[in-house]
């Protein structure tokens, strides 16, 4: 079926990144992307780097000093150091993050059930300087903070983190012009209104 063009969901698209990466030496997004253009997935340069980030994808080069090819992460076995982790960590607090807390140099974050584990995964492979490290239970996440940041200062960041996330989701989910779309519904209901008003004195 090579050329034909497939609909896939997300899941199926991750799928099918993530057994080429593992089989294939893959040292750019353009040979992916033809890659899967090959199995009859055609993706757009953006979809295809927001996929590689949310797999937690990185680049790492060979100990011979060979070009740098993609590698995913193993659940459990999270890449440290990755460029880009930041973005994922902001984008996954925005959709994870129910409230925060601090005392001392200790950082408190809560989420929805079950997602503690991963959002913590989440800190540990985007390396912040200022995370000493993270421990996670079901919907809590005990973050340390480094000195001389206290607890308090680090739940913060993560809260702007956050709010930033949240913010660009909203700001990409709006489509153009929708302040007048926005209107039209008040408009409509402004002339019912108007037409009740209308009637009640006739």
């Amino acid at each position: 079926m090579a050329g034909a063009a497939t609909v896939t969901t997300r899941v199926a698209r991750q799928a099918r990144i993530t057994e080429l990466v593992s089989a294939e030496e893959i040292r750019s997004q353009t040979e992916l992307a033809k890659l899967l253009a090959d199995d009859g997935i055609e993706v757009t340069q953006a979809t295809l780097s927001r996929d590689l980030d949310e797999l937690g994808a990185v680049k790492l080069r060979a100990a011979d000093g060979g070009a740098a090819v993609y590698v995913i992460p193993e659940d459990g076995s999270p890449v440290r150091g990755v460029q880009g982790g930041t973005s994922r960590l902001s984008r996954l607090l925005g959709e994870l993050l129910a409230g925060t807390d601090g005392a001392g140099n200790l950082t408190v974050l809560r989420t929805p059930p079950g997602a503690a584990q991963f959002l913590a995964s989440a800190i540990d492979r985007a390396v912040l300087p200022e995370v000493v490290g993270s421990i996670a239970g079901d919907d809590t996440v005990m973050v340390v903070a480094r000195e001389p940041l206290t607890g308090h200062e680090l739940a913060d960041r993560f809260a702007e983190m956050a709010a930033g996330a949240r913010q660009a989701a909203a700001e990409e989910r709006s489509p153009a012009g929708r302040p007048d779309n926005a209107a039209r519904p008040e408009s409509a209901e402004h002339n019912q209104q108007q037409t009740s008003k209308e009637q009640g004195n006739e």
